[in-house]
């Protein structure tokens, strides 16, 4: 199996929603409730493909379809887990 590719883009919309979680103190329920819904990750990132145009609030609409994209692949979601439960200010990487 190849490497996840992740694009520049992808990785600042995953260090988004890691800085939110983290700082409001909700990296364990974050992680429990992104595990279990990880074997229909590509579901979930079709829907978010359609939500798109209506979403501004939690995400900027470029940022929301970059994690769209990203979860397409269940390593995008192993790739937003490590950085959820990445320490906050821990050095990208």
């Amino acid at each position: 199996m190849s490497e996840l590719q992740v694009t520049p883009q992808q990785a600042a919309a995953a260090e988004k929603v890691a800085g939110f979680v983290q700082r409001h103190g909700l990296e364990t329920p974050a992680v429990l409730w992104l595990e279990s819904l990880q074997p229909m990750s590509f579901l979930g990132s079709q829907f978010m493909h359609i939500l798109s145009p209506t979403v501004n609030v939690f995400l900027a609409e470029s940022h929301w379809d970059a994690m769209a994209t990203l979860l397409e692949d269940r390593r995008g979601m192993e790739y937003l887990l490590t950085r959820i439960e990445r320490p906050e200010g821990a050095a990208n990487g």
